[in-house]
């Protein structure tokens, strides 16, 4: 073992749990004052969720086992992770890897709340997650990083483009379809700008750990993982920027974070696969499409993803998984993108995404229908309309409460 590289992956560990918060806070400030606490309170259980599942079944499913879709249980409760050795020829201990990788389903759940928080059943809203990362997450995880069938067939996905963001964007779009609109639709408008920043600041930060912490070592390749996490989100940043100031003649910081952020989404699949100049051209694709993807088409097609889970995740991901197919360098990836020749490896991405969209889709609707049978998965419409924080968690972010 290579101390060095365990001490770095700790860190990157706390980053990424970091990223969850930092969510919170992102999506607590578009979301209206009365829902507020909803919205905090959505992202965060994915922390308690997450840990215990990954902890008892999760991590032995994903990792365990050559199965083709999913692992088996032999290291279930983090039975036989050993703390001192690797079993997977890397220079960390199994305990550390396994740590590390728990972190991904927390804040890829988080994600999910973004499409229907202030109108789904924050009970509802817990049993779904436990049903979405047994039945979706977990098999996902197993197939692109855990030797499954993707995997085998020459899928590639560095940190996350398929397992975390199209599947929690595409099952946050068909939840809040199924689910139906607010009873007030409006556009997505910051409330409190301050909380968009600090929050969008500590997604940007964790994501350094997210993508470069994916190389499990701290290596040359966690060094090119993290120039190019930066030169995307930066290079969409200004792309997004550019879009919005054509368009409206104005420059907000709200969009310049979400730019951001659709940077950082594109790149998260390749990021140890394309370089920098890889990275680059991603940012700005990315920025543009996701840019017209959440101001025209989701209002033209009218559905009501709350705060564009799916336009920035689901629709970035798609984006970045395929552009990983055009972009990847032979030295880096060991297969040839588009640009060099060989459509083999977009084909193999496409495949991928085709795969992740299906099982997020018919996951989410069975789930859905399952949980509905037990409990009601919207709020009341009365709560709905008055603000569902005190209704549902007996707080509120009015400061004003706290004066009479």
């Amino acid at each position: 073992m290579v101390n060095a590289d365990v001490v770095w992956m700790l860190i990157c560990a706390a980053f990424v749990w970091l990223m969850v918060p930092g969510l919170a806070l992102f999506y607590g400030g578009f979301s209206d004052i009365k829902q507020g606490v909803n919205t905090i309170a959505m992202v965060l259980i994915a922390i308690a969720i997450g840990g215990v599942i990954w902890f008892s079944i999760g991590y032995s499913l994903a990792f365990s086992g050559d199965g083709p879709i999913i692992g088996d249980l032999h290291n279930a409760f983090f039975q036989h992770v050993s703390l001192v050795r690797s079993t997977r020829g890397l220079t960390i201990p199994d305990g550390v890897f396994a740590l590390f990788q728990g972190m991904f389903p927390m804040i890829t759940m988080a994600i999910i709340a973004g499409s229907v928080v202030g109108r789904m059943n924050f009970k509802a809203f817990m049993l779904f997650l436990g049903g979405w990362m047994i039945f979706i997450y977990i098999p996902l995880a197993h197939m692109v990083w855990g030797g499954g069938i993707l995997a085998q067939h020459g899928a590639l996905d560095f940190a996350g483009g398929d397992v975390v963001h199209i599947s929690s964007g595409v099952s946050g779009l068909v939840l809040a379809l199924i689910i139906g609109k607010r009873q007030k639709v409006t556009s997505l408008t910051a409330h409190n700008l301050f909380s968009v920043v600090v929050g969008g600041g500590l997604l940007w930060f964790g994501w350094f750990g997210f993508n470069a912490g994916s190389a499990l070592a701290a290596n040359e390749t966690a060094i090119l993982a993290f120039i190019n996490t930066n030169i995307a989100a930066a290079t969409a940043m200004l792309a997004w920027v550019l879009c919005e100031y054509y368009l409206i003649k104005q420059i907000k910081v709200s969009g310049a974070l979400s730019g951001a952020i659709a940077g950082l989404v594109a790149i998260t699949p390749a990021a140890g696969y394309v370089d920098p100049l890889g990275a680059f051209l991603m940012g700005i694709l990315n920025a543009v499409i996701v840019f017209i993807a959440t101001t025209v088409i989701k209002y033209r097609l009218g559905y009501d993803d709350t705060l564009d889970a799916f336009g920035l995740h689901g629709v970035g991901g798609i984006v970045g998984g395929l552009l990983t197919g055009v972009f990847a360098q032979p030295a880096l990836a060991h297969q040839k993108g588009l640009i060099f020749g060989d459509a083999h490896l977009l084909g193999h991405q496409t495949l991928a995404i085709v795969v992740t969209v299906a099982i997020s889709v018919i996951g989410t609707l069975v789930l859905a229908r399952v949980i509905q049978m037990i409990i009601p998965l919207r709020i009341g419409k009365h709560y709905e309309d008055s603000g569902i924080d005190v209704k549902e968690h007996g707080e509120t972010l009015q400061l004003r409460a706290f004066y009479h």
